[in-house]
Order: C-alpha cells, then sequence, then structure tokens
C-alpha cells in the first residue's frame, strides 16, 4: 500500500502537488512579489531601456523611441533606492547640510544608500534560495537528484564562494549603476555642462549656482596638493568622492559603475553568441561525425591559428568609420569580434562531453523510434552538455572583459565619452606616482578581482559538476589553493 502511494506522489504532475498544499508556495510568492514591487520601477526601467537599446541597434525598426520614453518616464518614479528618496546631493550652508537624507553628511547619506543597494540584492538572492528549498521540500517528487549533490559540493567550494561573491558585486554595480553612483552619468558624463548645482561658498558666505562641468574643471586630479581629489573625501564644492575624481574633475566612482555596465554587456554578449555557435556545433557535429566533424575542426583550427589581437586591432582599424563601430560606441562591434574569436575553445570544451552523450543507449533509441535529430539533440543531448559550457563560458567572459579593457588602454577600445575602464587606466597613467595614483590603480585593482572572480567561480562549477576533477580531489581547501589557474 505505502508503494502504490509513493508512485502515484511521484507521477503526480507539479500542478496538482502544488494545489494539494499551497502554502508554502504562496508564502515563497508573496514575498518575492513584494521585494521585487519595492524596486519595481527599476527593472522596468531596466528592461524596457533594454529592449528599446536593441531596437535602435536595428536600422528602421519601430518603437525604439517609444521603449526609451517609457523607460524615462519609470526611471522618475520613486522607489526603495531611489536617489530621491536617499539624496546624497546637497550643500553646506555654514550650520547644516541642506537636501541630503536626513541632513547628513554627503558621505553618509550615499553610503546608507550604498549598502542598502547590496542588502536588497543579498536579501533577494536569500529568498529565491529559500525558494528552492521549499520546491525541494515540498513540492519535488523525487527526495533526491544529481543536481543536489552538485550544489552541495558548491556550497562547500569556498574559491567557488569567493568568485561568486565578487561575480554578484559586480553584476550589481552593473545593474544598479544609477544608484550606487554619488552623481548621475547624465551629469557625471554626458553632458555636465547642461546641469547646474549649488554649493556654499565661505568666502562670501552664500550659496551660489555653478554648472556641473565648471566644478569639474575646479575638481580634477592632477598630481598633488590642490590639484588631488582622492579617496574618500570632498571637493572644493562640497561633492563627495568615494574613490576620487578623474584627471577631468568627473567623479571616478560614477565612471567605473557605468563602466561595469559595458564590460558586463560585451562579457554576456559575446559569451551568448560564441556559446550559441559551440553547442550548435557540437551537437551537430557529436551526431553526424565523419565529414561533418573533419569540416568543423579545420574551421576551428584556421580561426585559433589568427592571432586574436591583432585581429581585434586590425577589425578596429577596418571599422572605424563603419555604422557597426558607432553602435554604442563599438560595444557591438566588439561583441561581434569576440564571439567570432572564442567559439572555436567554447567549441573544442564541449565537443568531448556532446561525443560521450552522442554515444549513450538513450540517443541510439531516440534515433531507432524516429525522432528528428534536431528534437534528439535538443531534448537529450543539449542539457548533459550545458554544465561544461558555463564552466567554461564563465572562464573565457573575464578573460573579455580584461581584452577589452587593454584595448581601451591603447586607445583602440570603447571611444568617448561611454566609461570604460581600461580608459581610466590610461588616462592616470601619467599620475600613477603622485597623489593621483587612484585614477589608475582603482581601476586596475578591479579588472584583477573581477577577472579572478570569474575564474574562481568556474573553478568552483567545475568541480561541482565533475567531483573527479583535479580541483575537487583535494576538496575545498585544495580547490582555493590552486584556483584561478582555469
Amino acid at each position: 500500500m505505502m508503494e502504490t502511494e509513493l508512485t502515484e506522489d511521484i507521477d503526480q504532475p507539479l500542478r496538482d502537488r502544488l494545489k494539494a498544499h499551497p502554502g508554502p508556495a504562496l508564502l515563497w510568492g508573496a514575498g518575492l512579489c513584494l521585494l521585487l514591487l519595492l524596486e519595481g520601477p527599476t527593472y522596468l526601467d531596466g528592461l524596457l531601456g533594454a529592449i528599446g537599446f536593441g531596437l535602435g541597434l536595428l536600422p528602421g525598426a519601430p518603437g525604439a523611441e517609444a521603449f526609451a520614453s517609457a523607460s524615462a518616464f519609470f526611471s522618475e518614479l520613486p522607489h526603495l533606492l531611489s536617489r530621491e528618496l536617499i539624496p546624497n546631493r546637497g550643500y553646506y550652508d555654514g550650520s547644516a547640510w541642506q537636501g541630503t537624507f536626513l541632513g547628513l553628511e554627503p558621505k553618509y547619506a550615499w553610503l546608507i544608500r550604498f549598502l542598502l543597494v547590496y542588502v536588497y540584492v543579498a536579501v533577494l538572492l536569500g529568498w529565491l534560495w529559500y525558494g528552492y528549498v521549499t520546491f525541494r521540500r515540498h513540492y519535488r517528487a523525487a527526495d533526491w537528484t544529481p543536481t543536489d549533490d552538485v550544489i552541495d559540493r558548491l556550497r562547500s567550494h569556498y574559491w567557488g564562494l569567493f568568485g561568486l561573491a565578487v561575480v554578484v558585486f559586480f553584476i550589481t554595480m552593473a545593474a544598479f549603476a544609477p544608484v550606487v553612483g554619488p552623481t548621475t552619468a547624465e551629469e557625471n558624463i554626458e553632458g555636465p555642462y547642461s546641469h547646474d548645482m549649488q554649493y556654499y561658498d565661505a568666502d562670501t558666505e552664500t550659496v551660489e549656482t555653478i554648472t556641473i562641468g565648471e566644478a569639474n574643471l575646479g575638481s580634477a586630479s592632477r598630481g598633488s596638493g590642490d590639484s588631488n581629489v582622492g579617496i574618500w573625501s570632498y571637493d572644493d564644492f562640497g561633492r563627495f568622492h568615494p574613490v576620487g575624481t578623474l584627471v577631468s574633475g568627473k567623479d571616478l566612482f560614477t565612471f567605473l559603475a557605468f563602466g561595469a555596465r559595458v564590460s558586463l554587456f560585451i562579457g554576456l554578449g559575446s559569451m551568448a553568441i560564441a556559446g550559441f555557435i559551440a553547442t550548435t556545433l557540437a551537437l551537430v557535429t557529436a551526431y553526424y561525425k565523419g565529414v561533418t566533424d573533419l569540416i568543423v575542426v579545420l574551421t576551428s583550427d584556421s580561426v585559433q591559428a589568427m592571432p586574436a589581437l591583432l585581429l581585434v586591432i586590425l577589425a578596429t582599424v577596418v571599422f572605424k568609420n563603419h555604422w557597426i563601430a558607432e553602435l554604442y560606441n563599438g560595444a557591438m562591434l566588439f561583441i561581434l569580434l569576440f564571439a567570432l574569436i572564442r567559439w572555436p575553445g567554447l567549441w573544442r570544451a564541449v565537443r568531448g562531453p556532446a561525443l560521450q552523450v552522442g554515444e549513450q543507449e538513450w540517443v541510439d533509441a531516440a534515433r531507432s523510434y524516429g525522432q528528428r535529430p534536431t528534437v534528439i539533440m535538443r531534448k537529450h543531448m543539449a542539457p548533459y552538455i550545458l554544465g561544461y559550457l558555463l564552466v567554461y563560458a564563465s572562464l573565457t567572459l573575464g578573460g573579455v572583459i580584461i581584452s577589452v579593457s587593454a584595448l581601451s588602454f591603447l586607445g583602440l577600445g570603447i571611444t568617448a565619452p561611454t566609461p570604460e575602464w581600461g580608459r581610466a587606466i590610461n588616462i592616470g597613467q601619467s599620475y600613477i606616482a603622485s597623489q593621483s595614483w587612484h585614477i589608475s590603480l582603482i581601476p586596475g585593482i578591479l579588472i584583477t578581482l573581477v577577472v579572478t572572480g570569474f575564474n574562481a567561480l568556474s573553478d568552483g562549477i567545475r568541480d561541482a559538476i565533475d567531483p573527479q576533477s583535479e580541483g575537487a580531489e583535494g576538496g575545498a581547501t585544495g580547490a582555493a589553493a590552486g584556483g584561478g589557474g582555469g
């Protein structure tokens, strides 16, 4: 009798299990809706802005302006972490700060907003994890799946968890760039002379108005003494700068936050295209083998034989005045170039697992039952190689980020005014031995940290998926000691 009930429960659809015991699912769903509503305008602004940006890349595509207008509308709505709710911009009138959150100093008001962003992300991720645990306890038919072991191994892989923390920090900075920065991209980067600000003039004891562009000229970091606005300091106009200013006087932290968006966009875009190409070719070559596999091998060898850096530099020069190079100030061109260069490496990484899956009995059985090759590849082969693709794509993504930064450092990357970390290093290299060392050193540290984070995360995922791998054999401690080698 007990075996019959257990079999019926396993065969019961998820929808019926939810109806039979809806309490935990409703509680989790209500909590998730609340968390999303707290920052609803931010998500809608980002989603609509991304759609409008994508339509804008297609010549003659309708609707781009409508989505951009809708995005601007939602960006103005108040939300939990909005700049309007927790403002850090104000001026000192000689006795107290005016215009800041609760009258606090700008650095404390900004720090509160910055920390709240990461607390919110931590709570959201924790709630998503609680949703997985709820599903596992109450609604999953099986008591155990291989995924449980993968997750448990990753949770005890300290080097991988370090990488995950760095990646989450980086993605949060990119996603919430308009909030985490002490100022906005419109004021700081795109049109500083189109925006005004107020400051207290101690000499005349009056509140004066000045354009942000003029204030930036008086806040430039170009050496030592009065020609430098360093880390965790104010400029002469009462503006707080967490990591100092650039040579132009623009806020460096805001530059880095929006630069993270560019790096993430290029990295994820190129890996998505390269991963799609690599997965498609791996499945096709594993299914058909023979001549098909030989053609792809020769093609990938030809691509990998070309000097990647020289190819990118050549393409950057050739397409300099082409319309593709104008999309997002060259970001789309780099996405296509890195996808072209990186797909052979990803293909070789998943080719072996694809060939192994192609020899399994269930693939032969599906073929004998007359299923179409596309269905066999999509349903019976692809799920078994996606984990390996994720590992090597995350490892390769760090290489793309550092490559884009290197090209920008050489003056061949993303063009101004779009912020990019490598260009900040190039701008500040003349001042590295002065008090303005922060201009080059801080972006350099961030690049190193982010690339290391992606490498560590890929190591953790690899060891979690394959417990027989070299990194997993020594346990979490051994992985941490040898991490980053990828």
